[in-house]
């Protein structure tokens, strides 16, 4: 059977989500606890809905994994706890204190955490003022020492929408398409001072969030103009211009799914390679 997990991380102490051999990662360790939970015999696989990176963190991360229903029915012991609640518990018992996994359910027909999304949600936040500094968020907010120009950055952004060819804003991985539909890119400036993007797209490629934006960043230092990010994403060539900011900005905030009977649907969709035609 299929079982849906929602979790939150502080990817701080994480070499990404995907497990590698040798490092702590998101994958790893809720592998593990899910493995432990489950009295498996064989190690718990897990397919999520977006692979962060090394250091994101993520607030409304979305998984799944296929377990045995006789050691999912067991879970709940003598207690008449459902066992989506007594999986969620336990799992708090055995996972360390930077993973938290919110909410166990059993996923609907059709269900792919990765392939059913319809939209990942970030914010990525930077100060531009150090004596404004927060020490506390220092694990999430990136210091830049140039005062920026939110509106100017907002402007750029927006420029950006729309289903393009993001080559120009993507590590590219062999067999990858890198054509994307971004849904929406703002820029704020929050009472505190601190500049928040918020980017959504239907899905995302390598290192796309962070390039984005560094675009901005420059068009907020007043180095390019706010037509340039869009000039770049034209080009189709990574512009040595455009910095990948540090990973510690980003959040991953929300993944939102279509209702439970266009699921399937929605991830046969998403499996089919796509282009700007």
């Amino acid at each position: 059977m299929r079982v849906r997990l929602d979790l939150a991380y502080d990817g701080s102490g994480f070499s990404g989500w995907a497990a590698q051999p040798g490092l702590r990662t998101v994958e790893g360790v809720l592998s593990d606890a899910l493995t432990t939970v489950l009295r498996a015999p064989q190690q718990v696989r897990l397919t999520v809905a977006g692979r962060t990176d090394a250091g994101v963190h993520a607030r409304g991360q979305v998984a799944h994994a296929d377990v045995d229903s006789a050691a999912w029915g067991s879970l709940p012991g003598r207690s008449d706890r459902p066992a989506s609640d007594a999986a969620a518990r336990r799992l708090s018992g055995v996972l360390p204190s930077d993973v938290v996994v919110r909410r166990v359910s059993v996923a609907p027909e059709g269900f792919d955490a990765r392939f059913s999304a319809l939209s990942r949600r970030y914010r990525y936040r930077i100060l531009d003022d150090p004596t404004a500094a927060d020490p506390l968020r220092r694990h999430d907010t990136v210091l830049v020492r140039d005062r920026l120009d939110v509106g100017a950055m907002d402007q750029a952004a927006r420029g950006l929408l729309g289903l393009h060819d993001f080559a120009a804003y993507c590590k590219r991985r062999e067999g990858a398409t890198t054509v994307r539909t971004l849904l929406d890119y703002r820029w704020d400036r929050d009472p505190a001072g601190v500049l928040e993007a918020t980017v959504v797209a239907d899905a995302f490629c390598h290192s796309m969030v962070r390039a984005l934006v560094g675009a901005a960043v420059r068009v907020g230092q007043r180095r390019e103009a706010t037509s340039w990010p869009a000039e770049v994403l034209a080009s189709g060539h990574r512009d040595p211009r455009v910095t990948v900011m540090p990973a510690h900005g980003l959040c991953l905030e929300e993944v939102a799914y279509p209702p439970d009977e266009e699921l399937a649907a929605r991830a046969e969709q998403a499996r089919a390679v796509r282009s700007v035609d």
